[in-house]
């Protein structure tokens, strides 16, 4: 049978009576988790609900009340999912979520005009398509669509929304012949009553369950974003239709305003403004991995130089990785010296590096990695990994620390907790001043003051660049094309 919803596209609520209402269970994600929720399925005389098919997500909305959390349909009829149950026999006023459904509306007669029009222009037909929650796509039997091909493809379906076209619903019987006519892909299996056909008048016929509008010129506009490359030498076309356009272009308007703030500079000059950007964080990054090796051999040439340094170091820093707490232990005799290292957040994720004899690395490792909650292995005295929380730090070190004392080894040496603010780094220089001429020590200390000052200089830009990339990925997506690509390697 066909439902009201499908009869009539456009109304939004119906009353109506409950044939049945049964206990169930549904599986959905939430927050990007999978939950199952406690209901009952309810089957009604007719509804304006429309349960998902064709390419179409189901409707929302309310059953006396009681809102509608998935529509299904299970051969001739549509079942709903609710979480409370309602009395069989009662007369129930049943609602449609009204925006949900006109913007679903308006994308599904878009995608039959755009594939009907592509079909027409340049003989490319269309394999699937997907009504995604912020775009949708759909898939061409072609390898690529050129960009003069996608401009009048546009053209085309916006001059036939301007044109008022009407778009009729006609329910024809399984053996009519006038269904060989029609464009279609196959019936569902379960498939029962009569068959659907949405005609386009003078444009495209064609089989399906949905629901559409009653004139193209309730869509407004389409706007084809662009197309992606697609499975099996198929070409995948991103579009809008209607309110989404709209929305596209408040949030793109937004976002321009903002960078225009952010960069100095107008809209026609963003793109490049970002090129600039990049090319000075690269030089900025590659600075400061030279930056961070001289660090790294400043602070244990500090703890190699300090007569009262024990055979155990301990260090934190909040930036740094693996490649800085290596030079540290590789400057230092790790045959005769334990040391334990970590980067990252004080009491987030991080990484570690335990260091030392291999008899202690080898007992010490795997207790350090469960403390630390993370994943790693060892090998040739060196145990190292991610930590997923750095909480306990204190507490390894601790331990370490006790390990030695029952050993013998009383003297410990701990780093400060920042090894690269300017205190440590003179710190370092001072431990150095015995074994360096006045002029030596002179220059060092410049060379210091200078490291800290391009760090800490680099370190703004960075945050600018970082916040400047993100709303350039998430506003600017149909600036030039050939740029998009190197926007996409910002980010990476």
């Amino acid at each position: 049978m066909a439902f009201q919803c499908q009869r009539d596209s456009y109304m939004r609520e119906l009353v109506t009576s409950v044939v049945s209402c049964s206990p169930a269970e549904l599986q959905r994600e939430a927050s990007g988790k999978k939950e199952t929720v406690k209901g009952f399925n309810v089957k009604l005389l007719d509804t304006v609900l429309f349960p998902e098919g064709g390419g179409q997500p189901d409707d929302r909305g309310l059953i006396g009340g009681v809102p509608v959390l998935r529509v299904t349909r299970l051969g001739p009829d549509a079942v709903h999912f609710v979480a409370s149950p309602v009395q069989v026999g009662q007369e129930v006023r049943v609602e449609v979520d009204w925006e949900r459904r006109f913007d679903h509306m308006q994308q599904h007669s878009g995608q039959h005009l755009i594939t009907a029009v592509a079909e027409n222009l340049f003989g490319y037909r269309t394999t699937s398509w997907e009504l995604g929650r912020q775009r949708s796509t759909i898939e061409l039997d072609a390898p690529s669509v050129t960009p003069a091909q996608l401009r009048a493809l546009e053209d085309s379906v916006n001059e036939k929304i301007r044109g008022h076209v009407p778009v009729n619903v006609q329910l024809l019987s399984v053996d009519d012949p006038a269904v060989e006519k029609v464009r279609s892909r196959g019936l569902p299996d379960d498939h029962a009553g009569p068959i659907r056909i949405i005609d386009i008048e003078g444009v495209d016929a064609n089989m399906c369950c949905g629901t559409h509008v009653s004139n193209l010129s309730h869509l407004q506009v389409i706007k084809l974003l662009g197309t992606e490359k697609g499975k099996k030498n198929k070409t995948n076309l991103v579009f809008l239709v209607g309110n989404r356009v709209l929305r596209y272009a408040e949030k793109s308007y937004s976002t321009e305003r903002s960078l225009v703030s952010l960069l100095k500079t107008g809209p026609d000059e963003h793109v490049e403004a970002v090129d600039k950007l990049q090319k000075s964080v690269k030089l900025l990054q590659k600075t400061n991995l030279s930056l961070l090796r001289d660090v790294a051999v400043l602070v244990a040439q500090n703890f190699k130089n300090n007569p009262q340094r024990g055979n155990f170091f301990s260090l934190h820093r909040k930036e740094g990785d693996n490649e800085f707490m290596s030079i540290i232990a590789n400057e230092i005799n790790t045959e005769e010296t334990q040391l334990f290292l970590t980067v990252g957040e004080e009491k987030g994720p991080g990484l570690f590096l335990l260091a030392g004899p291999s008899g202690r690395v080898a007992e010490m490792g795997p207790r350090v990695l469960e403390m630390l909650q993370g994943k790693g292995a060892g090998k040739n005295g060196r145990f190292q990994g991610k930590a997923n929380s750095l909480a306990r730090r204190a507490e390894v070190e601790a331990l370490l620390q006790q390990q030695h004392t029952a050993e013998g080894d009383e003297q410990v040496f701990q780093a400060p907790a920042n090894a690269v603010t300017a205190v440590t780094v003179h710190s370092c220089t001072r431990g150095l001043r015995s074994s360096l001429t006045g002029s030596e020590y002179s220059r060092m200390a410049r060379k210091s003051t200078t490291m800290v000052r391009r760090m800490r200089t680099m370190k703004r830009h960075l945050n600018l660049f970082h916040t400047m990339n993100f709303m350039v990925l998430h506003g600017l997506v149909n600036q030039k094309k050939d740029v998009s690509g190197r926007l996409r390697g910002m980010n990476s």
